[in-house]
């Protein structure tokens, strides 16, 4: 099946980049099944891409990181996507939020909390979610707190924090002063020893079991310095809208072409048997083919869009930028989840075994959780909004 990656070349193609990728995906593939029977941490993974120096992949090679882009950080996530897709979850969300770090915190104290995430490998989760917010990340209405002596505190109900009990650092939303309006929001980064997190929500799921969405009350103090320069506004716009969508994209792209190829394999085991009479699956897949290469040509197109106009604010804040991006995300969750269910028809009942060597049970439950988080409704909502005043360009 195509990678997203097609013939690009990957930074570190051939070096230890690509030895320390190779290992990530075996350990990562190694400990599926279990992360996701027991709804638990991917942490052997994890471990992996620490020791391999993935974790600090997107943070810029002057700060001591690797660099990549986002086309290379998306081929990560595809290729953990393909064996275990809670693990291209967390990664991609990890990479999301190193990103805005990078293009959005330039004071010399987030510039050296960059060089931490290189040098220490620190994994980053992310807080935007609230209690009667929902999934509308453009909205808080939790308040930024100043204290004496150049600190901050901060409160936060939040319903999910993926995998908040085992990051060393989160990245939190809240409005700019205890004064500001819920769509005035800045982005806080807070080390983990800055934080209590009081568990409210167990993470007990069909899917994506791997990435411990728990439910949690926030509390820290921090410094003021720990405020990204940007206001939220922008980083969302620029950084955090595309780069979520295009890193999501990818895992899910890498589950429907895992899903393909134990397609392809039990079609072509079957024609093998009697060349002269081509199995009626074979339609099927020719179908599912169809539907494979309209997701990868979705999903190329649309990170060779985020990466040509990667420096360019006017680009990235435009309205028809917004709607693609949006349009991405919910034909991308939709199309994982039809690709899937499709080859499970074609695979038969060694796709719909929990222990088979072809099994597709734990990739159909994970490919419903793309439409449920960050609900398709509410951007489908979103990009309604924005079409009421767009001239339709794209």
């Amino acid at each position: 099946m195509t990678e997203l990656s097609g013939n690009a070349s990957v930074a570190g193609e051939g070096s230890d980049f690509r030895r320390a990728l190779t290992s990530m995906v075996a350990v990562a593939a190694e400990n599926a099944a279990d992360v996701d029977h027991n709804s638990r941490f991917p942490q052997e993974a994890i471990e992996a891409a620490r020791n391999g120096s993935l974790l600090g992949a997107a943070v810029p090679s002057e700060f001591g990181g690797l660099g990549l882009n986002i086309a290379e950080l998306c081929h990560i996530v595809e290729q953990l996507g393909r064996v275990c897709s809670s693990t291209g979850m967390v990664m991609a969300m990890h990479y999301i939020q190193v990103l805005c770090l990078s293009r959005h915190g330039r004071s010399e104290y987030l510039q050296q909390v960059l060089r931490r995430c290189a040098k220490e490998q620190l994994l980053l989760a992310s807080a935007t979610t609230e209690v009667n917010i929902g999934g509308d990340s453009r909205s808080s209405s939790c308040a930024v707190r100043a204290l004496p002596e150049g600190q901050i505190e901060l409160k936060k109900t939040c319903p999910v924090i993926s995998y908040g009990r085992f990051a060393d650092a989160i990245l939190v939303t809240a409005r700019r002063n205890e004064d500001a309006v819920a769509s005035d929001q800045v982005l806080v980064y807070l080390p983990a020893d800055d934080y209590q997190l009081n568990k409210t929500f167990d993470w007990d799921a069909l899917g994506m079991r791997g990435t411990c969405s728990e439910g949690f009350e926030f509390a820290g103090i921090t410094e003021q310095a720990g405020v990204l320069d940007d206001l939220f506004e922008k980083i969302s716009a620029e950084t955090m809208l595309p780069a979520a969508h295009t890193l999501w994209a990818s895992v899910w792209y890498g589950m429907a072409a895992k899903a393909g190829e134990n397609a392809r394999t039990v079609v072509q085991r079957a024609a093998r048997k009697n060349p002269e009479n081509p199995p009626p699956s074979a339609l099927r897949l020719a179908e599912l083919e169809v539907s494979l290469q309209s997701m990868a040509e979705l999903v190329r197109s649309a990170i060779a869009r985020y990466q040509a106009g990667w420096q360019s604010p006017e680009v990235l804040e435009s309205l028809q930028f917004a709607i693609s991006m949006n349009t991405l995300k919910v034909a991308s969750a939709d199309l994982v989840r039809k690709i899937v269910g499709d080859a499970m028809l074609i695979v038969g009942i060694a796709g719909f075994a929990n222990r088979s060597p072809l099994s597709l049970a734990r990739l159909y439950r994970d490919s419903i959780a793309p439409s449920v988080m960050v609900n398709n409704d509410r951007i489908y909502n979103h990009t309604s909004t924005l079409l009421l005043v767009s001239r339709g360009e794209r």
